[in-house]
């Protein structure tokens, strides 16, 4: 698998179009369409702000050996903040409100078993 294609993995992953990926990372739509075609180049920025932005790998994204994210990131986590992320920040607070329900929820539910 090339540089281009676990580029295309690692969005299709996140669930996002080639847009909203483009837009996370502030490269052009066409520029990831041509990464993922594998008539651009991928160069080292690049890989940097798809690294930096996802959680994935570097040397999984360079060379393909080892884990696609981060030891601290998993597929879940890097999804809530891709989704996190693309909200408005009056979401955003609705959101988080709506996490910690579920935590206090959990927690209540856990003690009644």
């Amino acid at each position: 698998m090339t540089i281009n294609e676990r580029i295309k993995e690692v969005r299709l992953a996140l669930e996002l179009t080639q847009t909203k990926f483009a837009q996370r990372i502030a490269i052009a739509t066409s520029y990831i369409a041509g990464m993922e075609l594998g008539t651009k180049k991928v160069n080292d920025r690049i890989i940097l702000l798809i690294s930096m932005e996802f959680g994935i790998n570097e040397h999984w994204l360079r060379t393909g050996e080892g884990s696609m994210y981060n030891d601290e990131f998993d597929v879940r986590a890097a999804k809530i903040a891709s989704l996190f992320k693309s909200l408005s920040p009056k979401y955003q607070e609705c959101a988080l409100c709506q996490l910690e329900a579920l935590v206090d929820l959990q927690g209540f539910s856990a003690k009644q078993k």
